[in-house]
């Protein structure tokens, strides 16, 4: 087996996605990323760290997928990982209202390390959208083809795996999580964790409570998601 390059595709992902990455769109987008760095722009998260969700959560270990929407778009918040940011970087503010959620839900205290790859790789796929954004510019490679190859991530899934939970917060995660077949998976839904909608049923949702004896009632190990 070849070894994976720095910023490749996972392979398991590869295997169930590897024809999405030569259709013409996907072409388009990488012309497109190629335009924007050498018109001088900054684009998140570092290309090394663009397919980063994937490459922690192998496609036939996810447990439970999370779906974000768009990277951060300050500095070295993105890294690949929808709500997550390197520790060391202040927790915004929806992920301060995640981490308020956790600590009440399982009664936990939570860390100031907003860093969620230990979720990643207990099997939790913190799924954005849309992959790379510009500095400073909330929602500029909206509409350029990511939600496409994001789209069809979140159809393998659907397709051929079984028993997972999806989590979709707010209502652009909801309308993304429309294909799902809630027969097969299970879906929880809640308006998003930002600080405009989180006391409207974000907060005392009991979610990661649900998540966790869902999976336990599976068979599998339950998440750890004290940070």
């Amino acid at each position: 087996m070849t070894e994976q390059k720095p910023g490749q595709l996972h392979s398991s992902w590869q295997a169930v996605l590897g024809d999405e990455l030569h259709q013409p769109y996907m072409e388009t987008l990488r012309a497109f990323l190629t335009q924007e760095k050498a018109a001088g722009k900054v684009i998140y998260p570092p290309s090394p760290l663009i397919f980063n969700a994937f490459n922690h959560t192998p496609f036939d270990q996810v447990k439970v997928v999370i779906i974000g929407q768009d990277p951060y778009h300050g500095p070295n918040q993105a890294h690949g990982l929808s709500f997550s940011v390197p520790n060391g970087i202040a927790l915004p503010p929806s992920l301060q209202n995640i981490f308020k959620e956790i600590a009440s839900d399982l009664n936990i205290k939570m860390s100031r390390n907003g860093d969620l790859t230990k979720w990643a790789d207990q099997g939790v796929l913190l799924l954005n959208a849309t992959l790379t954004v510009e500095q400073a510019k909330a929602g500029a490679h909206q509409g350029k083809g990511w939600e496409r190859f994001t789209d069809a991530a979140i159809a393998a899934l659907n397709h051929h795996r079984e028993g997972l939970v999806f989590v979709l917060w707010g209502s652009y995660a909801q309308k993304k999580g429309d294909m799902i077949d809630a027969n097969r998976h299970l879906v929880l839904k809640s308006v998003h964790p930002s600080p405009l909608s989180a006391h409207r049923g974000f907060f005392g949702n009991h979610q990661f409570t649900t998540i966790n004896q869902y999976l336990t009632q599976r068979g599998q190990a339950p998440i750890d998601w004290q940070l």
